[in-house]
């Protein structure tokens, strides 16, 4: 009991989240660390009438680390270096634009750069509700304004001050669309992103070498750059004798919670059996594309059947958690090379009695050959 009482009253190395979050009376305020494992509860309380609320926990020892504040589906972005105290004043509804933070430096540019992507976000999902516009124009519209977001962000936060908790939290950001969620930054894929984590990886080894998310942001440069090295399309070695053009090898391949999936088992549907790589640059692109064939056809018997060669599983089960079709991952290109993949992407239309009828390199419309074969 002692040892527990004189614990307690050391605060020499805690930090103290604090303040008041008004008109959340009854609703419960959760305090999450977000670790690079994931999402970790630390503590929560359901507010009273004034909203004042008192976190605590161990200061960070090998880099700074992030936080969140989640009420009512709001959520307010934190960063703890030391033993700072740090205080919000909130009110619902509306926490995660309505708010103000003093006592960490890098929370409050977090919290410029919270609004801004969540500005982003608003404005992709009225482009994608505007009946008016065609999808190719929305896309469009899409990729030039997360383009200039991204200048934004690189130009006034990760290369301004790389070493910089909210540098870090800059590159890191995700966004969301019909496709699915994906990285703004693509640290595997695309040059010009890989620049902007080598910039904060750099910066970041020199002060906290020692760092689990330093070796994480090497790692993923090092792999961007390897991935990026050679710029013509992953070629696979195929057996020519083993190509088929009609009828259907089966394909059983593990989904991203280790059930085994049959392609034979969708027998009956019109099936797309896609092979991709989702940390290929055109990934997003086409995902979208792909959500638009599922959603028009769907309903009508249309499955979509995809295999992702992708080397980093982490990366694939993050890129396909949120897709409704069929998403399983090969790892020794075996059924890719007896489809005969030469390249990807590539793609083959089955029929609804199991029967290979067409691969991509012959199909001129993909809508109208699905059309046929529904």
């Amino acid at each position: 009991m002692a040892s527990l009482l004189m614990a307690g009253c050391d605060n020499s190395e805690k930090f103290h989240v604090k303040g008041n979050i008004t008109g959340a009376e009854g609703k419960t305020l959760y305090f999450d660390a977000n670790t690079i494992n994931g999402v970790e509860l630390l503590d929560s309380v359901k507010l009273k009438k004034d909203g004042s609320f008192s976190f605590s926990g161990n200061r960070p020892t090998l880099c700074p680390e992030f936080y969140t504040l989640i009420v009512d589906g709001e959520i307010i972005h934190l960063s703890i270096d030391s033993t700072e105290t740090v205080t919000i004043e909130a009110s619902l509804p509306g926490a995660a634009t309505n708010y103000t933070v003093s006592g960490s430096y890098d929370s409050e540019k977090i919290r410029e750069i919270s609004l801004q992507q969540l500005d982003l976000q608003r404005k992709i999902v009225a482009l994608e509700s505007d009946k008016s516009l065609y999808p190719g124009d929305i896309t469009d519209s899409i990729n030039s304004m997360v383009e200039a977001y991204k200048e934004k962000m690189k130009k006034d936060y990760i290369f301004k001050e790389p070493m910089s908790a909210y540098a870090y939290y800059a590159v890191s950001q995700s966004i969301t669309d019909l496709a699915g969620t994906y990285l703004i930054f693509n640290p595997l894929t695309d040059r010009a992103d890989i620049k902007c984590y080598a910039t904060v990886a750099t910066a970041w080894d020199g002060l906290y070498h020692d760092a689990p998310r330093t070796e994480q942001l090497c790692n993923s440069v090092i792999k961007g750059m390897d991935n990026t090295a050679k710029p013509t399309p992953k070629v696979i070695e195929v057996d020519s004798s083993k190509v088929q053009v009609t009828g259907i090898i089966d394909v059983n391949l593990p989904d991203s919670k280790g059930n085994i999936k049959k392609i034979t088992d969708l027998k009956g549907k019109v099936v797309l059996l896609d092979f991709t790589q989702y940390s290929a640059k055109e990934s997003a692109e086409r995902t979208r594309q792909m959500r638009s064939l599922y959603e028009k056809y769907s309903s009508r018997g249309f499955e979509i059947y995809q295999v992702s060669l992708d080397e980093d599983l982490s990366f694939w089960r993050y890129s396909t958690e949120k897709l409704p079709w069929v998403c399983v991952h090969e790892t020794d290109g075996t059924v890719t090379s007896l489809y005969g993949v030469g390249m990807l992407p590539t793609y083959f239309l089955i029929s609804r009695d199991n029967v290979v009828v067409k691969r991509s390199e012959l199909v001129k419309d993909l809508t109208a050959e699905i059309e046929a074969l529904l």
